[in-house]
């Protein structure tokens, strides 16, 4: 019922504005003037308002950033995150500098020179060196910037190698959630498919490969060890989502029918920024980036930064897939596994032949 009301008062709204410009128009008539006719007086008023209108916005700006900028994200809690950060701390020294002088410039120019019947206006048609200052200047800086902006990128996408000795985890998005999985002791990821998901088997985990016996997956939260690189690989079961962990500046598409993959090394603890913040009640969350869909703003998943030490004690008290010989699954479920695999390899060859 209130938004009824409110429609018919938007509704009654339009109608009593429209009628007020009928009624104006009818004045002018009247005066045989015509409301299109933009008069010397208008000129000058709009001249006055545009210093008004400059020192208003610049106002404004300021506002905004003393109100909200104690809600922008903390410092980096990666070791590349702090390369990205001062990689946009120098991209907003130079725009903000030109951003300003620019805007006092464009409402200088609307103010100084109104329009005036008793000045002409230069015919000013081409000037080859100009042209060439103000295409070049903006060309040379975009062009430092990107390259810059390249070399973070290629240093922060580098794949890594055993040397590295990362932790690896599988994070597998569908519509509203997350789930994150471990290779187990072995460190290889068990095989999965799409068609195998059932009941507790929700990511699809082949039961017939050994690899996939010892690997662990958890919901709500997932933890990592500072200090200590980590490579994600990321799935989708249904639509796009993307995977976004803004306090350690990534984020990564999960699209389904293919796995993408980003990797960072987290340098502060969940306990060390709840100092850093202030705020005892902090938390990392993984978040998804896409509107994927009507309950999109509750997918997240909390990630718990901890020493190596309380991280290898919380994956030891995870449950592995299918401890062989204790919870291993029937050979008839095996068998189940094997012939639903056969039968949709066989569909998509006589697809492809097709």
């Amino acid at each position: 019922m209130f938004d009824l009301l409110i429609l018919v008062a938007v509704i009654l709204g339009l109608i009593a504005i429209a009628k007020v410009i009928q009624v104006l128009e009818l004045a002018n008539n009247v005066k045989g003037t015509s409301s299109y006719i933009v008069s010397e007086k208008d000129n000058r008023t709009q001249a006055r308002l545009m210093p008004v209108f400059l020192i208003s916005y610049f106002a404004f700006i300021i506002w905004q950033v003393v109100k909200w900028g104690d809600e922008m994200l903390p410092v980096s809690a990666s070791e590349h995150g702090v390369v990205i950060d001062q990689l946009m701390n120098i991209t907003w020294m130079i725009i903000i500098p030109v951003f300003i002088l620019t805007h006092i410039a464009l409402f200088y120019f609307a103010w100084k020179y109104a329009y005036d019947k008793n000045r002409k206006a230069q015919f000013y048609a081409h000037n080859s060196k100009l042209e060439m200052l103000w295409t070049s200047i903006p060309a040379l800086v975009l062009l430092i910037l990107i390259l810059y902006g390249l070399s973070v990128w290629g240093d922060v996408m580098a794949p890594l190698t055993e040397e590295d000795d990362p932790i690896e985890i599988e994070l597998y998005s569908r519509q509203f959630d997350w789930t994150a999985r471990y290779p187990g002791e072995d460190g290889v990821f068990g095989k999965s498919d799409v068609r195998l998901i059932a009941g507790v088997n929700m990511l699809g985990l082949d039961s017939t490969d050994e690899n996939a016996w010892d690997d662990k997956y958890v919901k709500a939260e997932f933890h990592i060890p500072v200090n200590r690189s980590v490579q994600f690989y990321f799935r989708s079961q249904d639509v796009i989502h993307s995977a976004y962990m803004p306090h350690f500046r990534a984020q990564m598409n999960c699209v389904p029918g293919m796995i993408t993959q980003f990797n960072f090394k987290p340098t502060i603890t969940t306990a060390e920024m709840r100092e850093i913040t202030g705020n005892p009640e902090f938390a990392y969350y993984l978040l998804c980036n896409k509107v994927c869909g009507a309950a999109h703003y509750n997918m997240k998943m909390e990630i718990i930064v901890e020493s190596e030490e309380d991280y290898n004690n919380w994956m030891n008290e995870q449950k592995e897939f299918m401890e062989y010989g204790k919870y291993s699954f029937s050979n008839e479920k095996n068998d189940i596994n094997k012939e639903v695999l056969a039968k949709s390899t066989e569909a998509e060859t006589k697809n492809s032949a097709l």
